[in-house]
């Protein structure tokens, strides 16, 4: 008869060899994705430049107006939506678990870059009372998760 320790050892996968080696295939496509995501990283500050580049050098010369300050802001808050996500990748690899507050916080990050450069004449009211509702919902979603943490 296996003690309860030996059979949730082995139902974590341990001592079966199949299980291990998809374990370790996953965990070989998660360190993937982390490098293709410094890649992302790197070509997004790339294009924070050339964004950059392009509004300042187009007459009136060095001046942003209100659409190129907004786009600008768009193209930096890709990128840190992408260092989020190569955090949520790494952490994954450290700890081999789901972090819910950062993952809540990267959601709320994307939709909070989506409210910054929502152009309101552009769209109906309806997805902006959807994008409202996502943002109370992930809102609350972080703070129920940071209150449950201090507890």
């Amino acid at each position: 008869m296996h003690s309860p320790h030996e059979n949730d050892h082995f139902r974590d996968g341990h001592e079966d060899p199949l299980i291990n080696g998809m374990h370790s295939i996953i965990r070989l496509a998660v360190r993937m994705l982390a490098v293709l995501m410094v890649f992302v990283i790197l070509w997004g500050i790339g294009d924070v430049v050339w964004v950059l580049y392009q509004k300042l050098s187009t007459p009136p010369m060095f001046l942003l107006n209100i659409n190129d300050i907004f786009s600008t802001f768009g193209a930096f808050l890709a990128v840190l939506i992408a260092i989020e996500i190569f955090v949520n990748i790494t952490l994954y690899l450290r700890d081999d678990v789901i972090h819910v507050k950062l993952v809540v916080a990267t959601a709320l990050m994307a939709i909070s870059r989506k409210v910054i450069v929502l152009d309101y004449d552009k769209v109906s009211a309806d997805y902006v009372f959807a994008t409202a509702l996502i943002v109370i919902a992930l809102g609350v979603t972080y703070w129920l998760v940071v209150q449950r943490a201090r507890t």
